[in-house]
């Protein structure tokens, strides 16, 4: 399991930020991210705050690592009707790509 620090770090990086910028959108110093990115310290609640509203990020993932929707999911998405449809299809052809593909 991952630790608090490492799922900020992973945050961070997948929003393709240094850490002077996830920092000052945070509210915090980079060194103080750089000390939480490396355990030496738990976030306060402000932070954990931060990080949720700033990243719209699961705080239950965010603390202990679980999340409520899903194993794979890191971030709670806004997706539209469309996009989900969309999604679904592409899902479906995929299937009956790997189906073909087993037939031959």
């Amino acid at each position: 399991m991952s630790t608090i620090g490492q799922r900020i770090r992973t945050i961070r990086k997948t929003n393709n930020l240094n850490q002077i910028k996830f920092a000052n959108i945070i509210g915090i110093s980079e060194g103080t991210l750089s000390e939480l990115e490396q355990n030496k310290y738990r976030p306060s609640l402000d932070i954990i705050i931060a990080i949720k509203e700033n990243f719209n990020s699961h705080i239950e993932w965010l603390i202990v690592g679980d999340t409520p929707v899903s194993k794979n999911t890191i971030f709670n998405l806004a997706i539209e009707a469309q996009e989900l449809e969309l999604i679904l299809c592409f899902e479906n052809l995929l299937k009956k790509i790997e189906m073909k593909l087993l037939i031959l």
